[in-house]
């Protein structure tokens, strides 16, 4: 390692202790403390004025978050604010409460910006709680480091630590503002992505989300790799060695991520095409349910029962998927009736027509319809069909709910329902002539089994 030939002593901006107090035992510090408090209302007012204004009650919004000082404009309005009265008063009184009170505020952008934006971006990632302490811990030491005076000769030693790499030379202070470059510009491509995103899926449904989605899912890659060169550039890496890495790449996806590339591009042409969209009730293999995400590797689909499959985007494309609402989202529904042999068939059918129309998630138009099916071997089968338009509510509940009102509505009306019955006959010389002990238990377990099911 090298240290620079010559070191420029820096000045700091609290030299010691005893100035510092003594500045603040000014009578002008109360000054500058009215000036900061008017601030804060001012800018407490504004930010109130602008969230009424534009309506935006969301938890997540970036800008006004869950109450007027939750959102990053609070601070950031605090702040243009503060500097304004720190130049106004930097003419009349001496400084001193403005001196802390600048890094303060910068500190407090920093983090908020960077909580709500990561908040917004990956609002189910457990990784981003260290991330939001690690933020929050960097930007409290750098504003200690800055109103202390520290902050100069910190990065002025840290800059005596250097190594060549190749042609170039670098510095533990060129890697930390390089990683803080970089931080600061994903943080900016992920916020860009997120309010696009916000604006693209807001009111959106069906077809219109799955498109809109997938526009946002490629907008937000883009601003990411773009931010990555953008933050490579600004640490000084020469951007012509990433060539080898991509080549690199470029041979792992064609060996050993192959299946992960090829969920990527599924998932993408599933969302442009829109085949499959949120909303949609599909059905792959045996698993049955409701699309409620469509990642950019894997779609989850929710069952009535409430169970999740995770299921890759490749599946989707190469296998054989039936969606029950690609085209039209009623779904054909039916139940199963037997009735005796000398029952009424037109009371029967009108009977079944009004039970099925009991709940009101069955369609009236088209009207529920009753066919004569079936000359069973017990008695009469009916098969009731009705419509319904929102099968994502299960259809367990509903089918039990029909057939309950049917069974009550045939009961009322003396219909009988019959259920198998099996008689067994005994042939052969030794029963019609035994001895009449074995007859009858003979008889006594043939006439037993009359009526019950097989």
């Amino acid at each position: 390692m090298t240290a620079p030939a010559d070191a420029v002593e820096t000045p700091s901006m609290i030299t010691d202790l005893g100035r510092w107090a003594q500045a603040f035992a000014q009578p002008s510090v109360l000054v500058e403390l009215g000036l900061l408090v008017l601030c804060v209302a001012a800018a407490w007012t504004v930010v109130w004025a602008l969230r009424r204004g534009a309506h935006d009650k969301d938890p997540r919004s970036i800008w006004f978050g869950a109450s007027v000082v939750d959102g990053a404009l609070f601070p950031l309005v605090l702040l243009s604010l503060g500097y304004l009265a720190r130049t106004l008063a930097a003419q009349w009184v001496p400084l001193a409460v403005f001196k802390v009170a600048i890094p303060v505020l910068v500190s407090l952008v920093v983090i908020r910006i960077g909580v709500k934006v990561l908040q917004v971006a990956f609002p189910h990632s457990a990784w981003v709680r260290p991330i939001e302490r690690s933020i929050s811990w960097m930007a409290w030491l750098g504003m200690v480091l800055w109103v202390t005076g520290l902050l100069p000769l910190v990065l002025l030693e840290l800059d005596k630590i250097s190594w060549k790499v190749g042609a170039s030379t670098l510095s533990v202070r060129t890697m930390i503002e390089g990683a803080i470059t970089a931080g600061a510009v994903l943080l900016v491509a992920l916020w860009i992505s997120a309010a696009i995103e916000a604006r693209l899926l807001r009111a959106a449904t069906g077809s219109e989300l799955s498109l809109r989605k997938a526009i946002s899912n490629a907008l937000r890659a883009v601003l990411v790799f773009v931010g990555l060169i953008m933050a490579l550039s600004a640490v000084g890496i020469d951007l012509t060695a990433l060539s080898v890495l991509g080549g690199a790449v470029g041979v792992g996806i064609g060996f050993g991520l192959q299946k992960l590339a090829a969920n990527y591009v599924s998932g993408f042409v599933i969302l442009a095409e829109r085949s499959m969209r949120i909303g949609d009730n599909v059905k792959l293999d045996a698993f049955e349910g409701r699309i409620t995400q469509i990642n950019a590797r894997y779609t989850v689909i929710r069952s009535p029962s409430g169970r999740e499959s995770i299921v890759p985007n490749e599946l989707l494309i190469t296998q054989r998927v039936e969606n029950l609402s690609l085209s039209d989202p009623q779904v054909w529904m039916s139940t199963v009736v037997s009735v005796a042999y000398d029952s009424d068939v037109d009371l029967v059918a009108r009977l079944l027509g009004e039970a099925a129309l009991v709940s009101p998630r069955v369609l009236r138009e088209p009207a529920p319809a009753v066919a004569l099916s079936a000359f069973g071997a017990d008695g009469l089968e009916f098969t009731v069909g009705f419509w319904i338009a929102d099968p994502e509510n299960g259809t367990l509940g509903l089918r039990s709910q029909i057939n309950m009102a049917i069974l009550r509505t045939l009961r009322e009306h003396h219909v009988e329902v019959p259920f198998p019955q099996r008689v067994v006959h005994f042939q052969g010389a030794a029963v019609q002539a035994g001895a009449g002990g074995t007859a009858a238990a003979l008889r006594e377990p043939a006439q037993g089994q009359q009526g019950l099911s097989p």
